[in-house]
């Protein structure tokens, strides 16, 4: 006898990782083509149209008493972008004024994990200083990202920033990223003295073709960053499969923070050559993504690749039980710090109290002010409250520190031939 019997019902859809793979890239690249297309940065504050205060930028006509020498070297411009997260808030003010100078450009960003209630106290923070208003170089992005420690949601921040700040003004020499753990050895003016001699041209990069276990466990595994296309915090999702390793290019492991030129930021955020955007889609699902991403775009392009320098002008320390992360700095590493001729050094605690030495024995900066520049020319308890031109440069001590390591780095112009070697 003949009985109805159902169909057998279709087996369980297999929820692998494959797709999520493929998703996540997608949406990563939409992102930052949306990043890199808009015509406006979103602030916390919005500005006014008035031009920046002439006497900082009087573009005065030089008068050499000797018209057979060479002109000076123009004061370059640099293009911060300063990054925190929840609790950071006091940490990114206190950075910005110790590296403030009014020839550069700052972009400040507290991640979407820190409340829009930090960025708001921020942006009026940072508007009520009155050099600020009258240089008008300081933006607070008020429409955050999510930057995971792990993933790729960090490059696609970093991108964000480089192209803001190339849409806010594109006249800037050098791109530096800084986060909130992070604080300078020198002063603007000794930063910027020192930079007007150095060749334009150059990307200060931490790079190394050595890919050990460490990194294979950075790179190999696949993983889906949940920055990328949720608007809530939630977990990562790790994928059971790995992948081997690329042989279109060599994959170079570095440090987050690097001193690049405008030219190579152009080439990641505008260019027209296919490697920065392969990469990135590459690197969508890599845990350690931010580590690799400049190092492997640099040492991979022939236009750049003998451009860089293997040191990023910062000091950090690494404990002999792991070199994950640096270690938090204190007073005992002030000596190696300075002897190191760094312009910054990596990771320092809130409010440790090495930051207020550094602020009193190196920088010559009071609590709730900027640090003292040529530009400066107010009285002595408020020297700062009056300005002048911004191109005047008062260096100290710490430009014979930096200069020593920059001549250490480019000495014979051997680093040309020796960079971006594969171990």
């Amino acid at each position: 006898m003949l009985q109805n019997q159902q169909p057998p019902s279709p087996p369980p859809r297999d929820n692998s990782t494959t797709f999520y793979f493929i998703a996540a890239s997608f949406i990563f690249s939409l992102l930052f083509f949306i990043s890199t297309t808009t015509t406006t940065p979103t602030t916390a504050a919005t500005t006014t149209a008035t031009s920046p205060d002439p006497r900082l930028f009087p573009n005065p006509q030089y008068v050499l008493n000797n018209p057979n020498s060479p002109p000076l070297p123009s004061v370059p411009s640099i293009a911060y972008f300063i990054t925190g997260s929840s609790g950071d808030y006091s940490r990114i003010f206190r950075l910005l004024l110790s590296i403030y100078h009014p020839k550069n450009l700052y972009l400040l960003h507290l991640d979407r994990f820190a409340p829009q209630s930090d960025r708001d106290r921020l942006s009026l923070r940072v508007h009520g200083l009155p050099v600020v208003k009258a240089a008008r170089n300081v933006h607070v992005i008020g429409n955050a990202d999510f930057a995971y420690p792990r993933g790729s949601s960090p490059i696609a921040s970093l991108l964000r920033g480089a192209s803001i700040l190339l849409r806010l003004n594109s006249n800037w020499d050098w791109f530096i990223n800084l986060s909130a753990h992070d604080y300078p050895l020198v002063t603007q003016d000794d930063l910027l003295h020192i930079l007007s001699y150095t060749p334009k041209d150059l990307n200060f990069v931490n790079h190394t073709s050595y890919i050990g276990w460490k990194e294979a466990r950075r790179l190999k595994p696949i993983i889906v960053d949940p920055g990328l296309y949720l608007a809530e915090k939630t977990g990562m999702f790790y994928a059971t499969q790995k992948r081997d390793f690329p042989s279109a290019y060599q994959l170079f492991s570095g440090s987050p923070t690097s001193v690049l030129n405008r030219k190579f930021v152009e080439f990641c955020v505008l260019g027209s050559d296919n490697l920065p955007r392969t990469l990135l889609m590459y690197l969508a699902n890599s845990p350690s993504s931010l580590l690799s991403y400049v190092p492997t775009v640099v040492c991979n392009s022939p236009e750049f690749k003998e451009s860089a320098v293997n040191h990023n002008l910062q000091y950090a320390s690494y404990s002999a039980s792991s070199s994950d992360s640096p270690r938090h700095l204190n007073g005992s590493d002030l000596k190696d710090m300075l002897q190191s001729g760094s312009a910054f050094a990596t990771q320092f605690r809130p409010n440790d109290p090495i930051l207020d030495r550094i602020d009193r024995e190196i920088l010559g900066r009071r609590r709730g002010s900027v640090v003292p520049g040529g530009w400066c020319v107010g009285e002595r308890n408020n020297t700062c409250g009056e300005w002048g031109d911004a191109d005047i440069l008062r260096p100290g001590p710490g430009a014979k520190r930096f200069e020593r390591r920059i001549t250490e780095l480019l000495k014979n112009g051997t680093f040309r031939t020796q960079q971006c070697l594969i171990e």
